[in-house]
């Protein structure tokens, strides 16, 4: 059975609302915008019905504090009001609601129009659903291109991508950076890690699996792999619409090899001037290079490798992000292992 909020302060429209609905649907009846967002913390609905004029905080404060949160952004919003001002309703849709219902509603009325959204929301979500699979579809078969031509770096994207999810959820808990991440779909971020080093098409076999250390000229050509990630990424942006999933591909990719001190490439970016997601995605990179075994070199200890992290503290590495690595590198080192 679909969950409806009925949000408003007048009790009157309360008790018609829920005698309207209630013999179709699972309805909750919220006095105040407040009331609305404490219960979601334990409740999501499939649909809000909310009050324009409510005092404290009104319908519209409402909607925008919701798209303001990636948990609550993809809930269908229906105002009811007994405004008749055009004005309004432009406002309201410009804010993401789906329709305006005017009061005093008739059940018939109110039946019809929440079953109608209802049943369009699902159609929508089940295309979402499917575009959404279809697009990790693409980049997982992208993330295999590329690994598959690197030779020496098997299983690199799957562990680093395991290595970014750690320490985001580390953030979280600390909330450290809260700011910058909470616009995040965390799914969607890590997801999007997978294409970190999608550049590496664009380089040459015989420079990308060359059994030993590359000379000066071919880690000058090595390098260029972020900024063609970021190149790559750009026309995948530019062909399919996407900002949101890409964008965060492209920080990755562009952004994974800069150094806290500004001495990295390819934009010689320092400190805060790195996006957070090149911040985090460099210590997971440089982690899984030290552990996993090269030609030019065997695979240092876990012990050794956050002992180099650590000395890159503030150098190549976000201070801040270095402590965080090192309350959850025991997890780094069950999947390295």
């Amino acid at each position: 059975m679909k969950t409806i909020f009925i949000v408003d302060d007048n009790d009157v429209n309360l008790i018609s609302a829920e005698d309207a609905l209630s013999e179709h649907y699972r309805v909750f009846t919220l006095p105040s915008a407040p009331d609305m967002f404490d219960f979601l913390e334990n409740v999501i609905p499939d649909l809000i019905l909310l009050d324009i004029e409510m005092p404290g905080m009104n319908g519209f404060e409402a909607l925008e504090k919701l798209k303001e949160d990636t948990r609550y952004t993809h809930l269908s919003v229906i105002f009811l009001t007994s405004r008749k001002d055009t004005s309004a309703e432009v406002h309201g849709f410009e804010l993401g609601a789906i329709d305006f219902i005017h009061k005093p509603f008739t059940k018939l009325i109110l039946l019809n129009r929440i079953k109608t959204h209802l049943e369009i929301d699902a159609i929508i979500r089940e295309q979402t659903k499917a575009l959404h699979k279809l697009k990790n579809s693409v980049v997982s078969t992208l993330a295999r291109v590329v690994e598959n031509r690197d030779d020496l770096t098997g299983g690199h994207i799957e562990r680093t991508s395991m290595y970014v999810e750690i320490l985001i959820n580390e953030l979280i808990r600390h909330e450290k950076y809260a700011n910058e991440m909470k616009q995040w779909d965390l799914e969607s971020v890590v997801f999007s890690s997978r294409l970190h080093d999608v550049g590496k098409v664009t380089i040459s076999d015989l420079i990308l699996n060359k059994p030993g250390k590359l000379t000066p000229e071919e880690f000058t050509v090595m390098k260029a792999h972020a900024g063609e990630g970021e190149r790559i990424i750009d026309e995948i942006i530019a062909d399919s619409g996407d900002q949101d999933f890409f964008h965060h591909a492209k920080l990755f990719a562009g952004y994974h090899h800069e150094r806290y001190d500004g001495t990295g490439y390819p934009h010689g970016a320092k400190s805060d001037e790195i996006p957070l997601l090149g911040r985090i995605m460099a210590i997971a990179d440089v982690y899984d290079a030290l552990v996993s075994e090269r030609p030019y070199k065997a695979p240092f200890t876990h012990a050794e490798a956050v002992n180099i992290i650590v000395e890159s503290r503030g150098t190549h590495f976000d201070p801040n992000l270095v402590d965080i690595f090192l309350e959850v590198s025991d997890l780094f080192a069950e999947i390295s292992s």
